[in-house]
């Protein structure tokens, strides 16, 4: 967005009526007299006690949302004085702020809110550890102002659970987005920096809002073009976004080139135990302190999928993390290695040769050889973000080695923010999933926290579903999936309930129609996706290289590793200790047990884990054949329900919003007939068994 009236235009709306630009930071008047009568003279003023770039920020998104909300420009000074006011500070910045809180009960971004009477006048306290803190304070009271909670006797104590808190763009140089379903970047065009600094300014209010204090700007796929981001070509251009991120608690990284030695070095060599190519990269990374001080370090995909990385100098993963971490390790960067790292030639005649398996048998091995700044970068299946699929069992297997999970907030097999698909009730069950790495109640929460294990580093990643459409997202409704990742993993203990109300209320307001069927849309969407897509567990049934719409066999034959093994007979994997690829014996045997057995494994994962035939009975009692024909019956069904309540609300949301996502959910709707109509037919026609309620099949 370059035209300036465009950027004025969306000031403008900011703080006169809702649209899509603003996702959850709608400040707009409230219209509850009551509440306005009891606040008015508190939001009146400001002032802060604290002067640093982050708490400006914190300064000036307090005082918008207040002109916005309220109606009126609060005063700001830089000392407490007697009126009642709201208060910005740290625990250093005044003697009185220490007799309310106990500093110990604050981590370096936590914070408190609380209600208190000075000298007669009633003071909202904002009280960060640090500016940062203060920051994230100053979001929390925006939301409750939002939602029109009581401010009178607020008392709240936060701190993140999570200390790294990350997102990944994959954005490419050329302004395309691997995996972007939300247009083009915000960052890059025909392989040049855009320069638009009010737009990434406001994407770092977005991040910071819901507590995100890192972002990889760049493909973990590292092209030509994008391989020179680490050089003094790009570099001043990086450290302007990393200023604009700076003032809102957020770290840049970078993705990084492995083989950038050969590409920029000029070296033939990128073996990590080649002396001259740790002494390059010790030089490199001290060039990008010089422009970012406070870079936060890389991410990093090594022999994955075509990506150059140890394997091909007979170097394990240990060995090419280390070598760059040593590199960093001066300044306090940190290495994200992916342990994405698979045979992407496999040959579909192999039964035994299972991609499940290879993320545990590559690191599981590497266990305590990895340095301190190095952290692990898990996702949270074995395989690749599919609708449905297992824990991976690499969460937990490896107590001596800093870890993240990674989650995948852009939709790639999930409808592709086409399809309205709410992802935050499948991360819960991913969070609070039991490993039994250390007994009973070893969630994966509790590991990536770094609470199990008391790991130096610890947190949660996920690649973005950003772009520059102006609603941000493609879909509308797409942007909960953003808030909700934020607020999850800044709070693993939210229910799915509190994350989808909350992000309602601040999107659309408190009409509670509006609330309750937009939540109720939002928490039924992920079931009603995975009903009429791949059933059970099994995955991939999708079209190949862009991933979105039906095709059975789209990967079955290919060299990737993403089979069904459908017949005449019965369809799944299976992956079996007895007598299959051994897949389940990578579980703590608790997992182990439950997964190898055909009567206690989930349903919902039974074809991920063994193939069955067709009558094979499930659980409910229905059996597999006629199970996916109910499903995908049923998930078109309640794919044009989404339509209707969606209809329902028509007049209560501005016609914008209202028209664009009702577009979408009707494109849904017609695709979703498309998946009933070839996974019914293509195992009809595999089965022969006719659907026992007689409905068409073609």
């Amino acid at each position: 967005m370059k035209n300036s009236g465009n950027e004025t235009q969306i000031e403008q709306r900011v703080l006169s009526e809702y649209d899509d630009y603003s996702c959850w930071l709608q400040y707009t008047k409230i219209e509850n007299q009551e509440w306005l009568a009891d606040y008015q003279t508190l939001l009146s003023h400001i002032e802060v006690l604290s002067h640093s770039h982050v708490m400006e920020s914190a300064k000036q998104e307090l005082m918008t949302a207040i002109k916005g909300m309220v109606g009126s420009s609060p005063e700001a000074s830089a000392e407490i004085k007697n009126y009642s006011s709201v208060v910005l500070a740290t625990v250093e910045d005044h003697p009185s702020i220490c007799e309310l809180v106990d500093s110990q009960l604050l981590d370096d971004e936590g914070y408190l809110i609380t209600a208190v009477i000075v000298d007669g006048y009633q003071k909202l306290m904002l009280v960060g550890k640090t500016d940062v803190g203060a920051l994230y304070a100053v979001f929390h009271l925006i939301r409750l102002m939002k939602m029109e909670e009581d401010l009178g006797e607020v008392r709240i104590i936060e701190n993140p659970t999570n200390q790294l808190r990350m997102i990944n763009e994959w954005d490419n140089m050329d302004g395309s987005i691997e995996r972007g379903y939300a247009g083009e970047s915000i960052y890059y065009k025909d392989h040049q920096f855009i320069g638009d600094m009010k737009r990434i300014k406001d994407y770092a209010r977005l991040l910071s809002s819901v507590g995100i204090n890192g972002v990889a700007i760049n493909n973990v796929n590292v092209h030509e073009v994008e391989t020179n981001l680490i050089t003094s070509r790009f570099l001043p251009d990086v450290a302007r976004i990393a200023e604009v991120f700076r003032a809102y608690g957020i770290k840049t990284y970078l993705s990084a080139n492995y083989a950038s030695t050969i590409q920029l070095g000029g070296l033939d060599t990128a073996d990590p135990l080649d002396q001259h190519v740790q002494e390059w990269w010790g030089e490199k990374v001290k060039e990008i302190y010089q422009y970012i001080p406070d870079f936060g370090g890389f991410v990093i995909k090594a022999d994955s999928e075509h990506r150059p990385g140890p394997f091909t100098y007979d170097r394990n993963h240990a060995d090419g993390a280390n070598m760059l971490a040593r590199a960093l390790k001066p300044f306090g960067g940190i290495v994200f290695w992916r342990c994405f790292v698979y045979n992407c030639l496999q040959d579909w005649r192999d039964r035994k040769t299972d991609r499940a398996r290879a993320a545990y048998d590559h690191f599981k091995p590497l266990d305590g050889e990895f340095l301190e700044n190095v952290v692990l970068q898990i996702k949270n299946g074995p395989m690749d973000f599919q609708v449905r699929e297992p824990v991976s069992p690499l969460l937990g297997a490896m107590p001596n080695t800093n870890q993240v999970l990674e989650f995948q907030v852009t939709q790639e097999y999930t409808g592709q923010q086409k399809h309205l698909c709410y992802l935050i009730p499948q991360w819960k069950e991913v969070l609070d999933f039991d490993t039994f790495t250390r007994g009973e109640d070893s969630t994966v929460k509790r590991i990536v926290s770094g609470e199990l294990y008391q790991n130096r580093l610890s947190g949660i990643t996920a690649v973005s579903n950003i772009g520059n459409d102006r609603n941000w997202t493609g879909h509308t409704l797409a942007q909960a999936n953003f808030y909700g990742y934020g607020r999850l993993i800044w709070n693993p203990e939210l229910t799915a309930e509190e994350i989808t109300e909350e992000w309602v209320r601040l999107t659309f307001g408190n009409d509670p129609e509006v609330v309750d069927t937009i939540s109720t849309m939002l928490l039924r969407s992920w079931s009603i996706y995975e009903s009429y897509t791949a059933p059970l567990g099994v995955g991939w049934m999708v079209n190949p290289n862009h991933h979105y719409g039906p095709n059975v066999d789209g990967y079955e034959y290919s060299l990737w590793g993403t089979y069904h093994f459908a017949d005449c007979h019965g369809i799944g994997v299976n992956r079996t200790l007895k007598d299959g690829t051994g897949y389940t014996g990578q579980y703590f045997k608790e997992n182990q047990d439950l997964y190898e057995s055909l009567e206690t494994c989930p349903d919902e994962l039974l074809l991920f884990f063994h193939h069955v035939p067709y009558t094979h009975k499930l659980k409910s009692g229905v059996t597999v054949i006629q199970h996916i024909y109910n499903t995908h019956f049923e998930g078109v069904e309640q794919a044009e329900k989404l339509v209707e309540e969606w209809q329902q609300l028509a007049g209560k949301i501005d016609e914008d919003r209202f028209n664009g996502i009702l577009s979408r959910l009707l494109e849904q709707a017609e695709h979703s007939k498309e998946w009933r109509d070839q996974i019914n037919t293509y195992f009809y026609r595999k089965s022969g068994i006719h659907d026992e309620l007689s409905r068409e099949i073609y």
